[in-house]
């Protein structure tokens, strides 16, 4: 018996492709909605091993689904619940910074550890703490990095060997290095100073130089766009020759990537973590390759190995 991928309906094309990646059937979570405005979703019967698929950004909307529907699966019987949220939510609150305010990141983190075995998200917005497993203590949290799959999509459609990759703050340089030494590029990251939400100021090292070659700017987030814009005008400023801008979550409104454009970018692209227009990046390989090393998947795939010959 394999596991089973199971799915809200939209985001049924993301969860497809994890399904095929990992040779598991897929099934849709069905949900009905009061005249009140509470719903109850409705699940497909689950196999021991149950993946629900769910990135979580607009996630007033999606926890209270995601929560019942996991309470649905383990009353029908699964015996260990895995999910896949390539977007993790309010991660960036994690401690009181006004008196009366929530650590939003803890008590998010507290229902998700609860409710599932095992967690799979994709460049979480970690700032004061170093890794998943100081929010997660009870289920077995991963995070994969975006740049990975991106660093795949370039080697497919091509980049040029001069392209400068270009972080815009301190908090991207692990993004930056990991992908710049995945495709033998140079790297860089840049300054930020913020003044607040949308008031931001960039500089750049001493010695940078992108004048007339290509930058890719890398990010995990793109919301208000307002960092982005402000790093797309100094590489313009510069004298790059273009500008691509890819984020791992594109959250941003319809209107943003035309602010981008009228800053100077060239194009944007995102990952499928969060459906959005930009969204050319696929995860699902990336997820499903780090689904197929736990110990639970890895050891249904032996067993049904073992008795046709086929791999999961």
């Amino acid at each position: 018996m394999t596991a089973l991928v199971q799915a809200f309906r939209d985001e049924i094309g993301p969860a497809r492709r994890l399904a095929e990646a990992l040779h598991c059937p897929l099934a849709l979570i069905e949900t009905h909605s009061f005249p009140d405005g509470e719903i109850l979703p409705r699940v497909a019967p689950p196999t021991p091993t149950t993946i629900i698929y769910r990135s979580l950004n607009r996630p007033n909307e999606k926890l209270v689904e995601l929560m019942l529907a996991a309470d649905g699966l383990r009353r029908s019987g699964a015996e260990r619940l895995v999910l896949v949220a390539p977007y993790l939510p309010y991660m960036r609150q994690d401690i009181q910074f006004r008196p009366g305010e929530p650590v939003s990141q803890q008590v998010v983190a507290a229902m998700l550890d609860g409710a599932f075995d095992q967690i799979v998200t994709v460049d979480p917005h970690l700032h004061r703490i170093s890794s998943l497993g100081e929010i997660f203590p009870r289920s077995a949290a991963t995070a994969v990095s975006g740049m990975d799959a991106l660093a795949d999509y370039l080697r497919q459609t091509g980049i040029s060997a001069d392209t400068l990759v270009v972080g815009p703050d301190e908090e991207s340089r692990p993004w930056v290095e990991r992908l710049s030494g995945q495709l033998s590029l140079q790297g860089v990251t840049l300054r930020k100073h913020r003044h607040d939400d949308r008031n931001v100021n960039i500089s750049t090292p001493a010695d940078f130089d992108v004048a007339g070659r290509p930058a890719l700017l890398v990010d995990d987030i793109c919301s208000s766009g307002a960092t982005l814009c402000a790093v797309i005008e100094k590489l313009r400023m510069c004298g790059t020759r273009s500008v691509t801008v890819f984020v791992t979550h594109a959250l941003c409104d319809e209107h943003v990537p035309s602010l981008l454009q009228q800053a100077g970018a060239d194009r944007l692209i995102s990952s499928d973590a969060c459906a959005h227009p930009t969204s050319v990046v696929q995860l699902a390989n990336l997820l499903a390759a780090t689904l197929k090393v736990s110990p639970c998947l890895s050891a249904r795939r032996s067993q049904q190995g073992a008795s046709d010959g086929s791999e999961t």
